[in-house]
This record gives C-alpha cells, structure tokens and sequence, in this order.
C-alpha cells in the first residue's frame, strides 16, 4: 500500500497545512513515540494528538513526549486558541473538539465508540474549522474510531493519511478508514514519520 511518489506529490500539491490532527487507539503510544520526533524545531502547524485514555486514569501524554521533542507540548485546555509550532494531547474523560474560531472545547458528552476522548469528535471538528488547511493522520486502533472523522475532512478539503493496516499493531482503525473515505494516502508508519516535516511546506 505504500504511495508512489506520484500520488505523495499529488496528494500535496498546493497544499497550505496550518494544522495536523493525529488519532490512534491501541499500540497509538509506540506509533507516536516513532512518528512525533520527525517534527523539526520550528515546525509551523498545529499538531493535535487523540489516543484513547481509560477514564480511570490521568493521561500522561504530554509530559511523556515534552522530554522527546523539539517543540512546546501541551495538554488541551478549555477554551485555548490552537497555537502554531504545539503540539498538544487529548486529556481523558472529556471530549476534545475544536471550535471555528480556533479555541479548544472540552465537553462530557457521553462516550462515542466507547471513548471519551473520542477521534472523531475531534477530527469531525477540526475539519470544520481548518477545512482544506488540515491534515488528518489515522494510525492503528482496534474500533472505528476515526473513519468518519477522516470522512468529514475528506470531505473539508483537507488531506487524509491512513497507516497501512498490514504493519499496524491493531488494523481495525485504519481498516475502516480505508474503506468508509478512501484516504488520499495509505503509508506504513516511516513513511508517514517521512511526510510530516513535508505538511508545513506544502
């Protein structure tokens, strides 16, 4: 499933990313410890991380990967604008969205597919404010979680990349991604660590 350099080039082409949203469930952890350290000191957009925290436990997140990268990392908070050149983590028990103005919102609601924080609150929320400005990454997961997210920022204009499901630790995520938006991009994970530093250039 790997992307020839013709459809990468194309799938970039006069594209101007001012944010990135990222959602995994299981093995999300190893996944992002692999991908997020491709970011580069000054790295312009956004980035928003969601992976599914049991509701019985603080996420850690954002203090694990504040040691590991060359940028501010944050935990979300209610009502803060989305800051270029942070990247932030989903806290747990609240869903995380994105409003159209660009501020953070954290709400209860009850739990979709299972998860409070759910991706596609979030990823359905980016798309809306950000539009083709976004991009959406979908790694490895065992629900679908996320497909529908992916789905609306397809829709949105923005550009969608999926984790090849033969390498992820969990396929059903990307699996259902796959089948339910048709992502413009289907890579194993260096490939995906390879893209990140292209979106701010794009």
């Amino acid at each position: 499933m790997n992307a020839s350099r013709e459809a990468l080039a194309a799938a970039l082409a006069g594209r101007r990313i001012e944010a990135i949203v990222i959602g995994a469930s299981a093995g999300g952890v190893d996944a992002l410890v692999e991908l997020l350290p491709a970011l580069p000191p000054g790295f312009g957009p956004a980035t928003v991380c969601i992976l599914h925290v049991p509701a019985d436990r603080d996420s850690r997140l954002a203090e694990l990967f504040a040691a590991r990268l060359p940028l501010p990392v944050r935990e979300a908070v209610d009502k803060a604008p989305v800051e270029g050149g942070t990247v932030y983590f989903a806290g747990a028990r609240y869903h995380l969205s994105i409003e159209r103005d660009r501020v953070f919102s954290i709400s209860c609601e009850p739990p979709v597919h299972y998860a409070p924080p759910a991706i596609d609150v979030l990823l359905e929320s980016a798309a809306d404010a950000y539009g083709a400005a976004l991009a959406g990454i979908l790694l490895t997961g065992a629900n679908l979680d996320g497909a529908e997210g992916m789905q609306r920022i397809k829709q949105r204009g923005g550009l969608t990349v999926v984790q090849d499901p033969n390498e992820a630790q969990a396929a059903t995520m990307p699996r259902g991604a796959i089948r339910l938006c048709q992502p413009h991009l289907v890579l194993p994970l260096a490939a995906i660590r390879a893209l990140l530093p292209q979106l701010e250039t794009t």
